[in-house]
């Protein structure tokens, strides 16, 4: 467990986010709702992507982290899987990752399936701290996600950790727009410190 951002004091500050694992199939619908908020999904798409979480983590090695509240409340989570080329996700993205030289990022690498910080808790380092918190456990040396290909505080968040772009303009089927496919060796990079 990792308390966040208040750990290291003697007392709990209201605004603590405890950073731990996840039962994601028993905290779907919190997830979820999470998610829906963060990303704009309606009632539809929520129900849709009810199914692909449960079935996700049935897959070997599949786990979750959430960033749950002082009152008990998911203030987001992540959860990732290592990546397997039979994966629906692996085999939209393997032509472009081909196409780019990139192909060998499917093999012997974690992937981040899902990201997600309610608005109200965002650009406060839960992200951060849910992605490097998730990936310093995988026995993979790399990582892989995809996000929205857009200059936006997700990339930022990922750019800073040592993502690269291995692919961009990646159109899922269903999408509405393109996405970028972004790996980094890990350990994921961290901030330097103030001297």
């Amino acid at each position: 467990m990792l308390r966040f951002p208040g750990h290291g004091h003697g007392h709990r500050n209201p605004d603590d986010v405890v950073i731990g694992p996840l039962d994601l199939p028993a905290h779907v619908d919190e997830a979820l709702a999470v998610q829906a908020v963060a990303f704009g999904l309606g009632a539809d798409e929520v129900a849709v992507r009810r199914q692909i979480v449960l079935r996700h983590m049935t897959f070997p090695g599949a786990r979750a982290l959430g960033a749950t509240t002082p009152d008990g409340r998911l203030a987001g989570f992540v959860y990732g899987m290592p990546n397997d080329r039979i994966h629906w996700w692996s085999t939209v993205v393997e032509p472009y990752l081909r196409a780019q030289g990139h192909e060998g990022w499917l093999d012997d690498s974690f992937v981040i399936t899902e990201l997600h910080v309610h608005p109200d808790r965002q650009n406060q380092g839960i992200g951060r701290a849910l992605i490097t918190t998730i990936t310093d456990s995988a026995p993979e040396p790399r990582s892989i996600l995809s996000a929205i290909d857009t200059d936006s505080p997700a990339r930022g968040l990922y750019h800073s950790l040592g993502y690269q772009d291995l692919a961009r303009q990646v159109h899922f089927p269903s999408a509405a727009k393109p996405y970028a496919v972004m790996g980094a060796p890990l350990p994921l990079r961290r901030p330097q410190s103030a001297p």
